[in-house]
């Protein structure tokens, strides 16, 4: 496995050097100083590689806040003070040292073992095949990577020097999100030396997945109640989405992912959270210990600035999870209360400090996803459905994500009496309200949809733990469980070839297609059970089977989500903002591209301190100036330094001025004016706005898109650099 991602990141353009810097770093700076603190800590069984994985988990988290600590005190590798502060407290306290944790340690059998490997392996694949290929390390190349990476590396670059760091994009605005991952990145760059744009693009997801599949693999273990179920689990958060019956490249509904190389933060998050789940499915258990209250605390804070989206899930559960218990036991257990007053501080501390009270283009706006899904699968982006439209894409919506779940449904066939754990009601509870905050809300961005990411793998769980009970109860033997999967999947292959229909609708087909394939579905699926039902099968036999059958359907539609390279979608979902889509007519032409992008920000980044202000003429996207797409981030990027103006799209004060209909990238910016002084200091040689932006706003560099032709530099700057189309000029 490790032999196997090694030669995929050198294949890629990672170097020996990089790469063996950060395997040194990850192993002596992260896992190991975090696996010794679990020892300490953490009295559940586990196997070695959930120690280490819950140790790597652990490691971020505390790496994450000293770190700013550190870099707030203007000495970023006083990071390293706390594995050296861990080696010597372990060393020197030998009740630290965890040997009783030998005892709680259980062998995992072979089989186990090689399927979370192969499970790594194939999003080690996966990551190659869609991300790595189709993302640059070089020039021109790297300009058409995903739109909203040159975001991400603009913050690592501004965490790498700033604390408490500030948008990087348009000085003075405040960074209102999550950005832990990102001072996890900043912090491996300032320990290795390795480039943020080769952590970011390359090496710094591939840890946090393979330790996630472990993760994931522990908690689906103690929430399915056995090893088959748990990697039902484990399968189905990686290899099984919402049913795609149609022809072409999946849209809305059908792409959402777990985890993403597009958005760090979301995965960087799920790998934080899933030590959450299983501490809080621990405590409402009865499993107590100091050890377990100071992980949990300690990652909830992790949560909280990786990806705070993840605590109103966990209030949502922990809501059903007491509701249940208060009808049932006519009370609350302390320890469920003591967590959900954890999880409300976290929360408060991420919405009014953290996110200083901006909703961040988030509203009340139900369906407004599947208004898009909609405009996606009838080509008719630009027009608003109908009621009855808007009805029967809803419904669509409701029908997938029932096949996906349909096991949750095999709960049913448990035996009598029996109560379901309150670590299930946990993440059934969490699933639901991710369903419900997609359905509700709206974003300008259709960042609504990481709310369903994030409680779907849980969800998962509660399916396979479904399953697990159905087959149980029915008797129904491995082989025969086989037989109605393969049955799934053959189904929904049939469908799809057999009803053809392709998306976006060709101009004059009528909408009515959208629904034939799954009608088709529903007769196939029908008459099967039928002709079983004709052979004698009855009551819990017949019923294992069929959630077996059904909850197969979502495995094509997954392979057919992952080969798509990250961020490929319909067209439009780039400008609409779906998740995973920001490539289509949102890609840019190599031939709009200037030269010299690189060369110039390095030269800019190793002459010039991280405190100076920067001022450039480049806003737009290249080849989408009219209207300006402002999500034109590869200065602050590449440079590592704030710029006054440059790409405005992400800003808070963009964002609350986004409604329903408009596109966020189009607005203009919030201070004509001083965009006008801006671009007037580096276009205009005769114009005084030079003087303007180095007495009034402290700018000391210009960075200007110069070509054959344009003016000459402004009388208050001096030329002291140029590479392809960039000029660099530093004000006087």
């Amino acid at each position: 496995m490790t032999v196997f991602t090694a030669g995929v990141t050198l294949f890629y353009g990672v170097s020996s050097r990089d790469l063996g810097l950060f395997a040194a770093y990850l192993a002596v700076c992260v896992a190991l100083p975090g696996t010794l603190l679990v020892r300490a800590l953490y009295r559940g069984r586990r196997t070695l590689a959930e120690e280490i994985a819950l140790g790597v988990a652990l490691g971020y988290a505390v790496e994450v806040v000293v770190y700013a600590a550190a870099r707030a005190a203007g000495a970023p590798l006083l990071v390293l003070a706390w594995p050296v502060a861990t080696f010597a407290a372990v060393a020197g306290v030998p009740r630290l040292r965890g040997r009783g944790s030998r005892a709680l340690r259980t062998p995992a059998p072979l089989w186990w073992s090689w399927a979370l490997a192969l499970t790594v392996a194939s999003l080690v694949a996966w990551s190659a095949v869609t991300f790595f290929r189709h993302t640059a390390l070089t020039w021109p190349g790297m300009a058409s990577v995903n739109v909203d990476l040159p975001y991400h590396l603009a913050l690592v670059g501004e965490l790498k020097h700033h604390m408490p760091p500030a948008t990087p994009m348009v000085a003075g605005e405040p960074l209102l999100y999550h950005w832990f991952v990102y001072a996890h990145l900043a912090a491996a760059s300032w320990i290795t030396g390795v480039e943020p744009l080769v952590l970011l693009f390359r090496l710094g997801m591939l840890p946090v997945l393979a330790a996630l599949v472990v993760l994931l693999g522990m908690v689906a273990r103690r929430g399915a109640g056995s090893r088959a179920g748990a990697l039902a689990a484990v399968a189905g958060t990686f290899y099984v989405v919402a049913p795609n019956l149609y022809l072409g490249p999946g849209t809305g509904v059908f792409t959402w992912k777990a985890e993403s190389w597009t958005s760090p933060s979301q995965t960087f998050g799920a790998l934080l959270f899933a030590p959450v789940v299983l501490l809080v499915a621990d405590l409402l258990h009865g499993r107590g210990g100091a050890g377990r209250w100071i992980m949990l605390g300690v990652l909830l804070v992790g949560v909280m600035g990786a990806k705070a989206t993840q605590l109103p899930l966990l209030a949502a559960g922990l809501a059903t999870a007491g509701a249940v218990e208060a009808v049932r036991r006519r009370r609350v257990s302390p320890a469920l209360l003591a967590v959900a007053a954890m999880t409300g501080v976290c929360l408060l501390y991420a919405q009014f400090v953290l996110f200083g009270g901006a909703r961040n283009g988030i509203l009340v706006d139900p369906l407004s996803l599947v208004r898009v899904t909609w405009g996606q699968l009838t080509g008719r982006g630009d027009a608003r459905p109908g009621t009855a439209s808007l009805l029967g894409a809803a419904g669509l919506y409701a029908v997938c994500w029932a096949l996906t779940w349909f096991g949750v449904l095999g709960l049913l066939a448990g035996r009598p009496g029996t109560r379901t754990p309150p670590g299930v009601l946990l993440m059934l509870g969490m699933g639901g309200s991710g369903l419900g905050a997609v359905l509700l809300l709206g974003h300008c961005q259709m960042s609504q949809i990481y709310f369903l990411a994030g409680s779907y793998p849980y969800l998962m769980v509660v399916a396979a733990r479904g399953l697990s009970a159905a087959r149980a109860r029915a008797r129904l033997p491995y082989r025969t469980a086989g037989v109605a999967v393969a049955a799934g999947v053959l189904i929904e292959v049939l469908v799809r070839w057999l009803c053809g229909v392709r998306v976006p609708l060709e101009p004059g087909r009528p909408e009515a297609l959208l629904y034939l394939p799954y009608g088709v579905l529903a007769v196939a699926v029908a008459l099967v059970v039928g002709v079983l039902a004709l052979r004698g099968w009855r009551g819990a036999r017949l019923w294992a089977w069929t959630v077996f059958l059904v909850g197969a359907l979502g495995l094509p539609a997954a392979w057919v989500t992952r080969a798509l390279p990250s961020g490929d979608a319909l067209p439009g979902a780039a400008e609409a903002g779906v998740p995973g889509g920001t490539v289509s007519e949102g890609t840019v032409q190599e031939e709009t591209v200037p030269e010299g992008t690189v060369a110039a920000a390095r030269w800019l980044r190793a002459h010039s301190s991280p405190d100076d202000l920067v001022a450039t003429d480049a806003h737009c996207r290249w080849g989408h100036e009219s209207p300006c797409d402002s999500r034109h981030f590869w200065l602050a990027a590449l440079a590592e330094r704030r710029v006054l103006v440059e790409g405005w799209t992400y800003t808070s004060a963009n964002m609350a001025r986004w409604r329903p209909g408009v596109r966020v990238q189009d607005i203009p910016f919030r201070d004509p004016r001083l965009l006008r002084e801006n671009d007037a200091a580096v276009r205009d040689p005769a114009s005084p706005a030079a003087r303007l932006l180095r007495d009034g706003y402290g700018v000391r560099w210009l960075v200007s898109e110069r070509r054959a032709g344009d003016p000459d530099a402004p009388s208050a700057a001096t030329l002291v650099y140029r590479s392809g189309g960039y000029a660099v000029y530093r004000l006087r």
